[in-house]
């Protein structure tokens, strides 16, 4: 007799009477009464496994512990080894279950149209699988990773009361044979019996998901709110971002508008190293130009990832998420990307969460860039203020003293908390009162105020010589809200100044106080020295007294030093009479050599109307020597701490004194050595004199004679007179003595006043007498004392 499922059912709910039932018992053998005690019992057992499985579930939200709990029921009531459930995720269109993994629940996902429970979840329709491996779409994968043999698989879409397909459930390996419909009615009842809770919990986990992000979201909003300093922040926002978004890592790149790159401050969690990309470059340069947010599911299959920084960094990029960095006025600040999501691919609602960030995010980087700006500008300022030699006061409209300086702390002696919070009159206005009538100027009429070399008296020390610049301190709205006193110390300027301008022309003395004295300092350079000497002044001091001597000498020096400075000279020294001039020493000039020379000459052209005004006043005329040479002196402040001169030495210093000594033995105005006579640029009338070995010097000198400051009245016949001495000269070094006489004695012929021609003529004589020996070079040694 064949006993169906309705008559089972109909045992279990009473609808057949005990007579019916015993009529029933009677009726069947003893086989068929053993396998309908078998099916009720299996009924009730599974109606109590749905009341069981009832009772589970309506007493958490938590899908945590919901689906361990199913698939233990399911296990236990099909009679299978193993059991699965799966929920369908509409966000990332993936199926979700949740297992234990090392004492951890862990999501399992897969893209919901794989697998037997993907084709079951698509179609809505159970299916029996009896041999596992032979369906295609069995994923082998697992059992090989596992060791576990899938034998045959139960599978039923979970659905809700609507009937929409919210999940899957499967059972595998059933232990007494193979599933069968009675399992397939059972697997789907209590499906539907769970799948009211499910949904519930699914629903309470969104719920719950979407308050702790708002919470985050809420909690990040105010702390980036709160924080003005772009590194700190910078981190908190990447931090928060992966926190959000449960992903591994995060970056941050800043827009650079001047360059047009993007730049990132924060990478990976660690601030610093700045890593430079085009702005329009790769995945966040498109993100940025096209202000959109891009997901990317596969990075490394995408060709606009660039695999180069996990190259470089280990680091293996499976998915990524960049959302552009924009405020609500459409100020584009950066982009801000996320890397790896934990458990499966970034969503759409993952997009719309890191755009809201971002959108925070953006204002408050906008406003720390702008805080950057002002601090940075603040710091320029501060900079350039300690970077000032000159000192500088800001001040108040009342006159308080609101900022000073370093350089003003120390022209004023004071200390900074000295200054600051008093009053310019108590600090220095009773001592100054130009200050204090400065400030009411610039407070009255608006106007710059400038004191130049004005002394600037201290509580403390002696006074301090300043260009002192007062100005009104206005605002951006031009409204005058306190003064501005520039300091500039001169007292160092002045004391060199003063002392410079003893010997130095002002030019020379400004060019000196520009390089701030360094000059002065030793060095070693070649420059043109001159050494003037006044003719028997011996014997005049005799003759005038000394009232008269210093008259004539005051006025003598006046007139020559004005020449020295007219060619940028340097009085190096006076020496009784003797005046010592340097062209070249401070400023070395290609004009040196001639300056030296011009000078040379014009003294005599000065001296020519200084004895023209003597003659007037009856006053005997003055003659002098000059002597110059060139080559390389030490050139510095020389002397003891007590007292220093800026002077030349070296063996040159002693070549031009001797050449104007030479002046008394040739009776010439002006010698000069043959290193100043090649150096000359413009063109000078000279004639050669000799060859000279001056006492003390090693090297003999040829000495030349300037000729450009006489006249035919003191050089008569010159015409005549140069050639024939040069001819002479000539003859002399040939050693022709008699020819060499003739022609000395032409040229004294046309000057009868010629002293080197007298002095050679001389010569010739005697060593016509008595000839030099073999090894005789032409070279004289002559007394210049």
């Amino acid at each position: 007799m064949q006993i169906n499922s309705e008559t089972v059912r109909d045992i279990v709910e009473h609808r057949l009477h005990q007579a019916d039932i015993e009529k029933l018992l009677h009726r069947l053998s003893e086989d068929e009464r053993a396998q309908l005690f078998f099916r009720v019992t299996e009924f009730v057992r599974r109606a109590s496994a749905l009341i069981d499985i009832g009772n589970r579930v309506y007493d958490t939200l938590s899908l945590d512990v919901l689906f361990p709990r199913l698939m233990e029921v399911v296990s236990e009531t099909l009679n299978a080894e193993r059991s699965s459930l799966f929920l369908y995720d509409a966000d990332t269109q993936e199926l979700f279950s949740r297992v234990m993994q090392d004492s951890i629940v862990g999501d399992v996902r897969f893209p919901s149209h794989l697998g037997v429970a993907g084709a079951v979840f698509a179609s809505g329709q159970a299916e029996i699988i009896e041999n596992a491996y032979a369906d295609a779409r069995f994923n082998r994968d697992i059992d090989e990773k596992t060791g576990y043999l899938t034998r045959n698989i139960l599978c039923v879409p979970i659905k809700n009361k609507g009937g929409d397909v919210i999940g899957v459930t499967q059972a595998l390996n059933k232990r007494d044979g193979a599933f069968d419909l009675d399992d397939q009615k059972l697997l789907e009842a209590l499906s539907l019996q769970a799948s009211a809770a499910l949904g519930n919990a699914q629903l309470h986990e969104n719920l719950e998901r979407a308050r702790r992000e708002e919470a985050l979201l809420l909690e990040v909003g105010s702390a980036i709110a709160s924080e003005i300093h772009m590194n700190p922040l910078l981190e908190m926002i990447v931090d928060a971002a992966t926190r959000l978004l449960d992903a591994e890592r995060g970056s941050l790149f800043l827009y650079d508008p001047r360059r047009g790159e993007l730049y990132s401050r924060v990478a990976g969690g660690v601030v610093g190293g700045a890593i430079r990309i085009e702005a329009n470059a790769g995945l966040s340069g498109e993100c940025f130009t096209r202000n959109a947010p891009i997901n990317i599911a596969d990075a490394q299959t995408d060709a606009r990832f660039n695999p180069e920084v996990d190259r470089r960094t280990g680091f293996h990029t499976r998915n990524m998420l960049v959302a552009p960095l924009t405020t609500k006025n459409g100020n584009k600040v950066g982009v801000i990307e996320v890397l790896n999501k934990r458990h499966g691919a970034f969503t759409q609602t993952d997009t719309r969460r890191l755009v809201a960030l971002g959108a925070q995010a953006a204002v408050s980087i906008e406003n720390a860039m702008l805080f950057e700006q002002v601090s940075e500008a603040r710091s320029y300022n501060e900079d350039i203020l300690r970077s000032m030699s000159n000192g500088v006061l800001t001040l108040d409209a009342a006159g308080t003293i609101l900022k000073v300086n370093e350089s003003a702390s120390r022209i004023l002696r004071c200390q900074e908390t000295q200054l600051i919070g008093k009053s310019v009159e108590e600090n220095l206005g009773s001592r100054n009162p130009w200050l204090a009538g400065a400030l009411r100027q610039v407070g009255s009429a608006g106007k710059t105020v400038i004191a130049m070399d004005t002394e600037l008296v201290l509580e403390h020390g002696p006074a301090v010589s300043v260009n002192a610049t007062t100005l009104s301190l206005r605002n951006a709205h031009n409204q005058p809200i306190g003064f501005l006193v520039v300091l500039e110390d001169v007292t160092r300027e002045k004391r060199l100044r003063s002392t410079m301008s003893r010997y130095l022309s002002h030019a020379v003395v400004e060019k000196v106080l520009e390089n701030d004295g360094e000059m002065l300092e030793g060095v070693d350079r070649e420059v043109s020295v001159l050494f003037s000497d006044i003719r028997g002044f011996s014997s005049m001091t005799e003759t005038l007294g000394a009232r008269e001597t210093v008259s004539m000498l005051n006025q003598y020096f006046a007139c020559m030093v004005d020449v020295v400075y007219a060619h940028n000279g340097i009085l190096d020294k006076y020496i009784g009479d003797m005046i010592m001039a340097v062209f070249g020493s401070v400023f070395p000039g290609e004009d040196d050599v001639d300056n030296a020379v011009a000078v040379g000459t014009k003294m005599m052209s000065a001296l020519g109307e200084l004895n023209a005004r003597r003659l007037a006043a009856k006053h005997a005329p003055i003659r002098i020597g000059v002597g110059i040479g060139t080559g390389r002196v030490v050139a510095g402040n020389i002397g003891s701490p007590r007292r220093l001169d800026y002077t030349v030495i070296g063996e040159k210093v002693n070549l031009a004194e001797r050449l104007e000594a030479a002046t008394k033995f040739y009776g010439a105005g002006i010698l000069i050595c043959d290193t100043t006579a090649s150096r000359l640029r413009r063109s000078v009338r000279l004639r050669e004199i000799d060859i000279v070995r001056m006492p003390g010097m090693n090297h003999p000198v040829t000495v030349y004679e300037v000729l450009d400051h006489h006249t035919e009245e003191s050089f008569p016949r010159g015409e005549l007179v140069l050639p024939a001495f040069a001819e002479g000269i000539r003859q002399y070094r040939l050693r022709q003595w008699s020819r060499a006489a003739k022609s000395f004695r032409q040229a004294l012929d046309a000057n009868p006043a010629d002293q080197p021609s007298r002095i050679y003529v001389e010569r010739c004589e005697r060593f016509g007498r008595q000839p030099p020996g073999a090894d005789w070079d032409g070279v004289a040694s002559i007394r210049t004392s």
